[in-house]
């Protein structure tokens, strides 16, 4: 085939399957794109069977063939990408007892290395473990959790090196830098260390890749032996252990999107049995933490949606004893919480507007931190320590890059530890940032956050890309994003679609948009994009549209619903294929999702909701706009054939003659590839995809 060759696209065979449910028979020519041992696929990719494979690989052909034209954009776009980290960049240490640790990368290296110094930062680095060794030759390689022990002579870290999300534990002997005997696999990555650092607990995955067992692990003996600490009986709830800030407990916690259930046991006494907190009910949520003889629990009992904070006896932490700390206060939501010894921090939204407050435990005192900007992000930082007067939290907007703080609560004085460094340059006063609100179709208005260089003209001449997300009451952040220059730089106005099924604009706003509520999340968007073209920013035709995971299920919805609206789509690793997915039990996340889309095996009710707008099923001969869906073949969380049979049914029926491509990356999951360099020529790809589509590839 010579460069200039014309090459039609793939058609993937039709083979006919039928499936009947609530007397409501289904027919899915492409079902057959799911492998039988898909299980095995995700644990050895090379056992995928070759019919399957052969798709997906002419698939990948035909988009490399069709973005050919663009190699040198991806190559600039890469090197600009690339150009705007500091390539040598490592965290802010934090202090935990005689070390202060933190990562940090050498030129050139894909993965990171976990570190320590003596925690006046005097000493020489000691290098604890560095990914660029453990990921050796691998295809894939990625880590999942660091755990210091107690005495600050084991680490237990964990990897996966297939992207399936099925991490193994090891624990590496610090004063010889070798790791032991000890191996535990099929985990989910984190490693939670008793007081006497002699054992752990870990969240087992079974083979349905669910989280539901948590076990210790006795150093020195074989994993098969580990003790079940606790096992969850109902296969739509995950588990997951950690421990409070004080170190004082672990936290099992088992939870579903609405409903969470929590378990205590000292860490000085790792083998005793679980201690419930409070029994599950249905809808409401707690978490915890722990300051002297009282626990502090962020809930939204008793009807409070936006959740307050309560506080009840170690002794007797049943929900009958529960004392409020920080009353409810309906529009002020109540995000997250760190207790520390003289300490209570929380994380707090009002008018979609992040803030921190900090209270004085023996006094009750309390004092806000916030800025000024129109929009910007505002998260926690990492904190090892319970006895300290410091708090650690970041900062940015989408002209401002990220800054790490140390706040002194007893001074009320903050030190910038580190701002982020953009090598290639940067400079804020060259940019515009805003934050509009686009009425809905059905009385609310949406958030939009704008990011745009200010001689960008706003006559609806300007290209517009338009992201959104809007599922599991996921907020994405007005945060400082370096890759997004490479797009306004070139005449693009970004921007972000706070929709429902986030929290932007308090619960309600997660609650308005899941179930049978779900389609608000998708007339959300497809009124912002309307408000935009009518405030001038651009015009219809001129967006292009960009979502992942549940994103990409947004993307496929919109679509679907309004074509015309949009130049291009981008759908990453998109849950495109929703009532199939419901329907399939055995898959890695249907039983937890149910309380997110509904149960369309129990109830026609929610058979027919889901139906309404699951994209795949509602692909029709119509005209739809250029598309690029990007996949995962060992991605458990969106199946690989998902954005495979969307494809194969898009090119079976629409009418256009747009662009339509499939990217599977044939070793790689959820994420893409790992590495903060190869996932930038992912980035360089979908950008580059975009560019071409909007007459900006030049």
């Amino acid at each position: 085939m010579t460069k200039h060759e014309k090459i039609d696209p793939p058609r993937a065979d039709k083979r006919p399957h039928a499936d009947t449910r609530h007397g409501i028979t289904r027919h899915d020519d492409y079902a057959w794109l799911k492998a039988e041992n898909w299980q095995t696929v995700m644990q050895d990719p090379s056992v995928l069977s070759q019919d399957i494979r052969g798709y997906l690989e002419a698939e990948n052909t035909y988009t490399e063939h069709a973005m050919a034209a663009t190699k040198e954009l991806q190559e600039r776009l890469f090197a600009e990408l690339k150009g705007r980290i500091k390539e040598d960049d490592s965290s802010v240490p934090a202090s935990d007892g005689p070390y202060a640790y933190y990562s940090s990368y050498v030129i050139g290296a894909e993965h990171p290395r976990f570190c320590r110094k003596t925690r006046d930062l005097s000493g020489d680095e000691e290098i604890l473990i560095d990914g660029t060794i453990e990921a050796g030759s691998k295809p894939f390689f990625d880590f999942g959790g660091f755990s210091i022990s107690p005495d600050h002579q084991l680490l237990a870290w964990s990897a996966d090196d297939k992207g399936s999300e099925f991490f193994r534990i090891r624990i590496r002997d610090l004063a010889v830098g070798k790791d032991l005997a000890d191996e535990i696999d099929n985990t989910a990555g984190g490693a939670s260390w008793a007081a006497d650092g002699k054992s752990f607990l870990y969240t087992q995955q079974d083979e349905h890749h669910r989280p539901l067992k948590i076990f210790r692990h006795v150093l020195g003996t074989n994993a098969s032996t580990d003790s079940l600490v606790y096992e969850e009986t109902d296969t739509g709830f995950f588990a997951g252990v950690g421990k409070t800030q004080s170190d004082r407990f672990f936290v099992i916690d088992t939870h579903d999107h609405e409903t969470s259930e929590a378990y205590l046991i000292d860490t000085a006494t790792p083998d005793a049995a679980p201690r419930l907190i409070a029994a599950r009910q249905s809808s409401v949520e707690y978490d915890i933490e722990h300051w002297e003889d009282q626990l502090i629990i962020r809930t939204n009992a008793d009807d409070a949606e936006d959740f307050k904070i309560v506080t009840a006896p170690v002794a007797a932490p049943g929900r009958e004893n529960w004392k409020d700390l920080i009353p409810y206060r309906p529009g002020t939501l109540v995000l997250g919480i760190i207790a520390l010894k003289s300490w209570l921090i929380r994380l707090e939204r009002e008018n979609g507007l992040p803030r921190i407050v900090v209270r004085e435990m023996q006094t009750g005192a309390e004092h806000e931190i916030a800025f000024a900007e129109e929009a910007y992000a505002l998260g926690f930082g990492q904190m090892r320590e319970y006895d300290t007067d410091i708090l650690r939290f970041s900062y940015s907007s989408m002209t401002t890059p990220s800054e790490v703080y140390d706040y002194d609560m007893r001074n009320r004085t903050r030190v910038m530890r580190k701002r982020q460094e953009v090598p290639s340059g940067h400079d804020p006063r060259n940019y515009v940032t805003r934050r509009i609100q686009a009425p809905a179709h059905d009385g609310e208005t949406v958030p939009v956050t704008l990011l745009y260089r200010k001689n960008t003209p706003l006559d609806g001449t300007a290209p517009l890309w338009l992201y959104g997300y809007g599922s599991y009451g996921i907020t994405i952040p007005a945060s400082f994003n370096t890759n997004i220059l490479s797009l306004v730089d070139r005449g693009f106005i970004y921007a972000i679609a706070h929709i429902r099924g986030g929290q932007d604009k308090g619960y309600h706003w997660y609650t308005d948009g899941k179930r049978e509520k779900k389609q608000n999340t998708f007339h959300d968007f497809n009124s912002a994009a309307r408000h935009l073209i009518a405030a001038g920013f651009t015009s219809k035709g001129q967006i292009v549209a960009q979502g992942g995971s549940a994103g990409g299920m947004l993307m496929g919805a919109v679509a679907n619903m309004a074509p015309e609206l949009f130049k291009a789509v981008i759908a990453e690793v998109p849950f495109v294929d929703v009532l199939t997915t419901m329907l399939d039990d055995t898959l890695p996340l249907t039983p937890p999702e149910w309380t997110e889309w509904g149960n369309p095996i129990a109830s026609k009710e929610f058979y027919d909701i889901i139906a309404a707008y699951s994209p795949y099923d509602n692909v029709a001969a119509k005209d739809y706009p250029n598309i690029l869906a990007v996949g995962g073949l060992t991605d458990p969380r969106v199946t690989y054939w998902e954005p495979a049979k969307w494809v194969a049914r898009l090119r079976d029926r629409k009418t256009d003659k747009n662009l339509l491509l499939l990217k599977t990356q044939m070793e790689a999951g959820h994420g893409g590839a790992p590495g903060r360099f190869d996932r930038l020529k992912e980035v360089a790809l979908v950008y580059a995809f975009g560019l071409m589509m909007s007459g900006k590839a030049a």
